[in-house]
């Protein structure tokens, strides 16, 4: 029964700094395609996002940049920032190449989970923010974080 409840929806991996650099436009489900242990090594939160971007290329889609460190037990030596081809239907393919040959938008990967047992990445298509969206973004947060401190105050006295 433990086992049901644990291969339901987890996420492993976040690139916090994609929402903070890019301003998501739409998010896409995919599969990844990792070779045997690469799967053992995300469960376990040894993979890094920090620098992947997903690219469609002769109409198939790769996530380049991905980090995913050897897996300790394994005796198959995987090359960790290898190309990893995303499983996502023709439409969505068709899609996402359209929409990344406008200037500026790319693909830019959210988190890594699994669901079901299988390995899925959130991809975004997003437009990179300016310096200036990013100061915005961060003195919204900081406003709201102070008005929440005031009403929490009020509530107390």
């Amino acid at each position: 029964m433990a086992d049901k409840r644990e291969r339901g929806d987890r996420t492993v991996i976040t690139n916090r700094r994609a929402r903070h650099d890019y301003l998501v436009l739409d998010t896409y489900e995919a599969g990844i395609m990792l070779a045997g242990a690469e799967v053992k090594s995300i469960r376990d939160g040894r993979a890094n996002l920090q620098d992947a971007y997903a690219r469609v290329e002769d109409g198939e889609v790769f996530l380049h940049g991905m980090h995913v460190s050897p897996y300790a037990f394994s005796r198959a030596e995987h090359d960790p920032v290898r190309k990893r081809k995303l499983l996502l239907h023709r439409g969505e393919i068709d899609e996402l190449a359209r929409k990344t040959d406008e200037r500026g938008v790319t693909l830019v990967p959210l988190r890594v989970y699994f669901k079901d047992g299988r390995a899925k990445v959130e991809l975004a298509l997003a437009r990179g923010k300016r310096s200036y969206d990013k100061r915005q973004a961060i003195a919204a947060r900081d406003a709201k974080r102070e008005a929440e401190r005031e009403l929490k105050a009020r509530g107390r006295g």
